[in-house]
C-alpha cells in the first residue's frame, strides 16, 4: 500500500547542516588552513542556514531543527576562531 502523501524536506536545510558541520570539523587546522576552510565554510553555511529558514517558515515551521543545528555549528567554529582555532593550534 502506497501513500500519497509525500515527505517533504527541506533540502537546503539539510545542506547547511552539513557544510557547518564540515565547518566546524575542519576549523581546528592549524597554520590559518583551519581559519580560511572552516571559516569560509561557515559563512556559507550561514547563507544557507537564512534561506532554509525562510523556506521552513514559509511552510509552517517544518525543515527547522536541521536550521537550528547548524546555526549551533556555526557559532562554535566562530567561537573556535576568535579563540584563535585555526590559526595558533
Amino acid at each position: 500500500m502506497t501513500s500519497s502523501v509525500e515527505r517533504q524536506t527541506n533540502r537546503t536545510a539539510w545542506a547547511a547542516f552539513w557544510v557547518a558541520l564540515a565547518g566546524l570539523v575542519l576549523m581546528p587546522i592549524p597554520f590559518f588552513i583551519g581559519f580560511v576552510l572552516g571559516g569560509s565554510l561557515s559563512i556559507i553555511a550561514a547563507v544557507l542556514a537564512v534561506i532554509a529558514l525562510l523556506k521552513g517558515l514559509a511552510r509552517s515551521g517544518k525543515g527547522i531543527a536541521p536550521v537550528v543545528f547548524a546555526a549551533i555549528f556555526i557559532a562554535l567554529t566562530w567561537a573556535g576562531i576568535s579563540v584563535g582555532g585555526g590559526i595558533i593550534w
